[in-house]
């Protein structure tokens, strides 16, 4: 792939989006080159390595091949390596540069607005910058995505970007969460039932049975399941299965005796009740045709 970079005009229709993009990229480094090149970034957004700089947006990078060095204020100096992401936050020094003896490969996106603030904020840390990606196919993917349509330009693409963006921010997220879990034996049981009840919505399990193999009572694992996810595992349990049912009513292919059978109910009448009081209507006013 060929270097490539492009720095948006951000006009008032972007901002009222609520989540733009300020900018994309790839960059081949090759070693013994000098980093960054200031013929590549604006005033606004190039540095030097003595000083480092300071955004007024988000910035994810991830590097691909090669090896370098992050800094910034709430962590120091770290070493980098390829299938590495790292996050700048607003208004946190930062500076970073490959290693003269490797060069790198790098993707970047920049973006702004009060949605991805909120979501960086809620989500990820700006003391745990850096996440540990691998090669991920999928973040390549993403990034490659991005840049194509920024390339092509179509109309409407400033708006197209940002789904793609909010893709790459939930690859993000869920290898974070992957992490916390390897080093959460609690989390991963939650996990692991979760995956269970996901795909057995034909039937009401018996939780206390499937929690029964983890070295935990099933008060505890109750408890640790509704402060991970909010709510008990019986309750999250049965919202899938009534929102499975809401899906199968409005496709209208089968009537609603076999849609509560399909989806665990033993009595379309209880399975009636139920619904009514989730979405706060029977189940016939879900019904197509």
């Amino acid at each position: 792939m060929e270097n490539y970079h492009k720095y948006l005009n951000i006009s008032e229709l972007e901002k009222k989006w609520n989540f733009y993009i300020t900018t994309v990229g790839y960059s081949k480094t090759e070693k013994n080159i000098d980093y960054p090149n200031p013929k590549d970034h604006p005033l606004d957004h190039g540095f030097s390595w003595n000083k480092g700089r300071i955004l007024d947006g988000f910035y994810v990078v991830f590097i691909t091949s090669g090896r370098g060095i992050f800094e910034c204020e709430s962590i120091g100096e770290c070493a980098i390596h390829a299938g590495t992401c790292f996050i700048l936050f607003p208004g946190v020094w930062h500076r970073y540069k490959p290693d003269l003896t490797t060069g790198w490969e790098e993707y970047w996106v920049g973006f702004k607005g009060s949605y991805p603030q909120q979501l960086m904020e809620s989500f990820f840390d700006q003391k745990v910058p850096i996440i540990k990606t691998g090669i991920s196919n999928k973040l390549i993917a993403a990034f490659t995505d991005l840049l194509s349509t920024v390339h092509q330009a179509e109309i409407g693409y400033p708006q197209m970007i940002t789904g793609q963006t909010l893709q790459i921010i939930a690859v993000l997220n869920r290898v974070k969460l992957m992490e916390e879990i390897k080093d959460d034996p609690e989390s991963l049981w939650v996990s692991k039932v979760i995956f269970l009840l996901q795909h057995q919505l034909d039937r009401n399990l018996n939780i206390e049975e499937l929690a029964a193999e983890f070295p935990i009572s099933y008060s505890k694992f109750r408890k640790v399941f509704k402060s991970l996810i909010g709510v008990a595992p019986n309750q999250y349990h049965l919202e899938l299965r009534l929102h499975k049912s809401k899906e199968l009513l409005e496709e209208g292919n089968m009537s609603t005796k076999e849609i509560a059978y399909r989806t665990g109910f033993t009595s379309p009448h209880y399975f009636s009740r139920l619904y009514k009081k989730k979405f706060g209507f029977p189940p016939k006013v879900s019904r197509r045709g």
